[in-house]
């Protein structure tokens, strides 16, 4: 196999012709590499039309192909023979009447957004006000965290000035009217530089603005910062630094949502929008200390955010609470004609239902294995017993091979970035190191297009599969991290809330997550919310950002 590398380039981005003279056929080694084993004859009958693939390879690399333009096949997650029809009911939110307005007004930074919008509909304090508050600490403490990107002092006054005037006339928008907020930088919001955390696109300026920063504009929520991202969403480095998480500012804030994590758990945005393609949103919620929603694939619009993985990114909230992110979901899901994944669905949310009554798994086989966070797993179920909830033991357990078919991601991911690679600017990113981006980017140009779809197939038989295993029960708490819970879940595309549970030996936050059925985030929920209102981890503050 040594000579595999030399023989590789020739057949796929040079001229296809014998390099050494121990390779008695171009294609002979690489068959071994590819599972694949030819006779002489159909090495030689394979040649020519390999010589025909590298020309139409040449052909389409002459076409450009911005990051905007999706793939025209579209992944649907729903298992197969099972057909969605959303109902949609009144939701009740069970937001509290009244709130008090601290003596000391900087204390509103760590107030979960059902209660500032309690404030703010009330009249108890105004947009501006609040909007200035967080502008304040982001100028404070946005260096420290190195959570920023660009910070927009006038796009927001704008907003919040207009968000006190429609409530002053009694227009009211809803929860998120008045609610200072951030977003991670791979969505445009036109006029602004757009530079998904990457030294290669820092000046970038797309001309549009994202779907769901239309949407929550259009509920009167005041864009105050455009946060943070691993380059090209990979973990927390991006050409400015490393995103620090607030408990601990010796650690990154793990990623890719870094800033929008960090940002939140500091007190310097109400709550923030995340992506995740592969633990994005689950993983620096949990570093962070924060309350995610991975919502199901295919519920929010993607229009105007980079695109990483067609068939595996999804965008939700990163918030102070579950009910928060409960809010700022019911604003930005819905189908949009410029996604062609979305589709209609419902968020059937009630902050009366009975929690007993939810019939809620737990995925036991994970929760019985070592892992570092296992105590506090422990005494999560104890809690949700201690409410009544009956946990029904589950195994997840599968002869699928889910590692696998994580090729899909690293396929797509490639291509979404071939121009960058092709151009050799790969080299400008921030991190080199053998398992980032540039190389995975180029390895993952030596992935067939067969095994790609023989992976997407086994991907269907994932997704049944897990379906057959949850369908009868409305949650199930898991690890965050333990098994391949978090793999499987983001290639099935079931939604995913994940909250604090406690903290770790190093004293930062760690993590449960509670998995739905498709569509179904409402019982996520209301279930996460329980929990947070039986315990207090929700509450903490790092210490640092207190003032």
């Amino acid at each position: 196999m040594k000579y595999i590398f030399f023989i590789l380039l020739p057949i796929f981005i040079g001229q296809i012709h014998v390099v050494c003279a121990q390779a008695p056929h171009p294609t002979a080694e690489i068959e071994a590499f590819y599972d694949l084993s030819f006779t002489k004859a159909e090495r030689d009958s394979l040649l020519g039309g390999l010589q025909d693939y590298q020309k139409a390879f040449q052909a389409l690399h002459k076409v450009s192909i911005s990051n905007a333009v999706p793939m025209s096949l579209v992944f649907n997650a729903l298992p197969t023979g099972l057909r969605y029809v959303p109902q949609q009911n009144p939701i009740d939110w069970g937001l509290p009447k009244e709130v008090a307005l601290p003596a000391d007004k900087n204390q509103l930074a760590f107030f979960p957004v059902y209660k500032l919008a309690v404030l703010l509909r009330s009249k108890k304090i105004t947009s501006v006000e609040l909007t200035k508050i967080y502008l304040s600490r982001l100028k404070k403490h946005a260096d420290t965290l190195q959570c920023a990107i660009s910070i927009l002092e006038n796009i927001a006054l704008q907003q919040a000035q207009r968000a006190d005037d429609e409530i002053r006339r009694g227009t009211y928008r809803g929860p998120l009217h008045g609610i200072p907020y951030g977003i991670k930088d791979l969505l445009s919001v036109e006029g602004t530089e757009t530079t998904w955390g990457a030294a290669p696109y820092r000046d970038q300026k797309i001309a549009e603005t994202a779907t769901i920063v239309k949407k929550l504009e259009q509920a009167g929520a005041v864009l105050v910062v455009k946060l943070t991202l691993g380059a090209l969403a990979m973990g927390d480095i991006w050409y400015g630094g490393v995103t620090k998480n607030p408990w601990n500012l010796k650690e990154g804030s793990s990623g890719s949502s870094a800033g929008s994590a960090s940002a939140t758990v500091a007190g310097l945005v109400a709550f923030a929008i995340g992506t995740e393609t592969l633990g994005s949103i689950v993983s620096p919620s949990t570093r962070c200390g924060a309350s995610g929603l991975r919502p199901t694939y295919g519920a929010v619009s993607r229009h105007g955010a980079m695109a990483l993985s067609w068939s595996m990114d999804k965008i939700g909230p990163i918030c102070r609470s579950a009910l928060d992110c409960a809010l700022v979901y019911n604003v930005i899901r819905g189908e949009d004609v410029l996604d062609r994944a979305t589709r209609i669905s419902a968020f059937n949310y009630d902050a009366k239902i009975p929690i007993r009554k939810l019939k809620v798994g737990y995925f036991k086989n994970l929760f019985d294995s070592k892992y570092a966070s296992r105590d506090n797993d422990l005494k999560t179920l104890e809690v949700l017993k201690s409410l009544g909830v009956e946990l029904i033991p589950l195994e997840w357990d599968t002869k699928i091979p889910v590692t696998a078919v994580r090729l899909m991601l690293t396929a797509e991911a490639a291509a979404s970035f071939d121009e960058l690679t092709r151009s050799n600017r790969d080299s400008l990113l921030t991190d080199q190191r053998k398992w980032a981006w540039p190389n995975t980017f180029r390895t993952a140009r030596f992935i067939p297009a067969v095994e790609y779809i023989n992976a997407s197939r086994v991907r269907q038989q994932l997704i049944d599969e897990f379906y057959q295993k949850i369908k009868d029960v409305d949650v199930v708490v898991t690890p965050s991290f333990a098994g391949t819970q978090l793999l499987t879940t983001n290639l099935t595309g079931n939604p995913c809330v994940v909250i604090p549970n406690g903290f770790n030996e190093k004293g930062s936050p760690t993590s449960i997550s509670f998995i739905g059925k498709l569509f179904d985030e409402g019982c996520l929920v209301a279930l996460a919310r329980a929990y947070q209102e039986a315990t207090d981890w929700e509450d903490k503050v790092p210490g640092f950002f207190k003032d």
